[in-house]
């Protein structure tokens, strides 16, 4: 053979062509290894998705027939399937069980009606989807019977206000929330981190340390809260939140009311004061005071009655020449959410024709002449204020409950709010002067569009102790002539 057709051989020997096959080899095998994983992780991910899914029908049942009634609530909230589950009408035997068993536990548990719950002669799959479960959800939270309500008619011959208001609140495990938001439409809810209870009024605290900057807040909600007492974590338990106000942060009615070394307070309506930190606009926690006339319907209208009531006018009467004028009681009280400072409540309060000026009508609960009527405050009157890491009081301050009702004894005024002890100068309309060398006057004031309200007291030099010298309540008159008919 010629050797122009023999094949160079490479200098080698021939080691490239094994190098090549075997580089060939594991990248087949590698290649191979990877698809195969591919399609192992895909047929896992599609069998985990559809295990709980392939499951029949009845043996899911069978398994959530095992549960209680917090279990299946949680169950519920796992996926979608479970969700539709737990609310068809398959689970509405179980969802009946629970209802029925809770009827009769609260009926045992009441010693005037012994009577059992019967069950139902029509099937509970005939029903619309997910009524026996709202029904067990609406016994368990106590809204499905008449018993808060009938709490709710006793008075309390003092203070004119329902005498079990804490008690319906906390059975029906009621809270409060707060959801502010800022310019870009962010939206942030807070849990109430305390709660204090007066007789006529319930003092909310939010001492929470993430609040957002106030300078970029627009307003700020107030919500009441029903939760369904299951036991479950609480961020489960269905409930019902029941819109109570709206009040807007940016704006010129707002005023500092009192301070401290380390908190500042500012009022901004409707029983709202946000404390800050001394040298900024950094909120340090939230006060809330609510007054307890309609507090529980106001608190649950959105799931108890969807529309509140208007309130009622009093009825126009020919006869009394002074109708409008005379007639009034009131319950005042200061309280600091510790202990009561003073509670008093006054009747047959009046108002001559002749007495009305700049447009308010004044109502002297307690005047000069009757020295019998003044009271005698407690001492150390100071506001206490707790964060989640410092805590402290404000001197000279305090809560101030007021309720004012008309000549049929419907509240006409009520009020709560934090008030403060200021120098009797601060005072323009008050043309006397005390000569007493061991007392200085001082005062307490409040004001509002609903009316005012003007405590003069006289503070003992070196005790710490007041005495109230004179007390008087302005209405405004356009209040009095819409309420009654009138055109004083």
């Amino acid at each position: 053979m010629s050797s122009d057709h023999v094949k160079p051989q490479r200098p080698d020997g021939g080691q490239f062509s094994n190098i090549k096959s075997k580089w060939l080899s594991r990248h087949r095998m590698a290649t191979s290894h990877t698809s195969v994983y591919k399609k192992t992780h895909k047929r896992t991910e599609m069998t985990c998705e559809t295990s709980l899914e392939r499951l029949l029908p009845e043996i899911i049942l069978r398994i959530l027939s095992c549960l209680d009634a917090g279990s299946l609530l949680c169950i519920s909230l796992v996926n979608r399937h479970f969700h539709e589950l737990t609310n068809s009408n398959a689970c509405s035997a179980m969802w009946y069980r629970f209802y029925v068993h809770e009827r009769n536990k609260k009926k045992i548990a009441n010693p005037k009606n012994r009577k059992k719950v019967a069950p139902s002669t029509v099937s509970p799959q005939e029903f619309p989807t997910g009524y026996w479960r709202n029904m067990f959800f609406r016994e368990m939270s106590g809204l499905s019977g008449n018993t808060w309500k009938k709490k709710l008619n006793r008075i309390d011959p003092y203070s004119g206000m329902p005498c079990y208001t804490e008690e319906v609140l906390r059975s029906l495990c009621v809270s409060w929330e707060i959801t502010v938001t800022d310019g870009r439409g962010q939206r942030s809810t807070f849990k109430q981190s305390h709660a204090a209870f007066s007789s006529t009024a319930v003092f909310l605290y939010w001492g929470a340390s993430n609040w957002p900057p106030f300078n970029q807040l627009t307003s700020l909600e107030l919500h009441g809260v029903l939760r369904v007492p299951l036991d479950c974590p609480a961020a489960y338990r269905p409930g019902w939140k029941s819109f109570m106000s709206k009040i807007p942060l940016q704006g010129e009615n707002k005023e500092l009311c009192a301070s401290d070394k380390l908190v500042k307070l500012l009022c901004i309506g409707l029983g709202v004061t946000l404390g800050f930190w001394q040298g900024g606009w950094e909120i340090a926690f939230v006060i809330l005071n609510l007054h307890t006339h309609r507090l529980v319907e106001r608190s649950l209208h959105a799931s108890v009655c969807p529309h509140t009531e208007a309130e009622v006018s009093a009825l126009f009467d020919d006869v009394d020449p002074e109708f409008g004028l005379h007639g009034y009681s009131a319950y005042i009280e200061l309280h600091n959410t510790e202990k009561m400072i003073m509670s008093a409540r006054h009747s047959q309060l009046f108002c001559k024709r002749d007495e009305i000026s700049d447009g308010y009508l004044p109502l002297e609960v307690i005047g000069r002449p009757n020295k019998c009527l003044n009271s005698q405050l407690v001492s150390d009157i100071r506001l206490p204020w707790r964060t989640e890491v410092l805590h402290g009081y404000i001197k000279d301050c305090c809560m101030m409950n007021l309720t004012l009702w008309d000549e049929a004894q419907q509240p006409f005024w009520c009020v709560t709010a934090p008030v403060v002890i200021t120098d009797a100068d601060a005072d323009a309309d008050e043309d006397e002067v005390s000569f007493d060398v061991d007392a200085e006057s001082v005062s307490i004031l409040y004001h509002s569009e609903e009316g005012r309200v003007k405590i003069r007291l006289k503070r003992i030099k070196d005790r710490d102790e007041y005495s109230v010298d004179s007390l008087v309540i302005y209405i405004p008159v356009f209040k009095v002539n819409e309420h009654f008919g009138r055109n004083y």
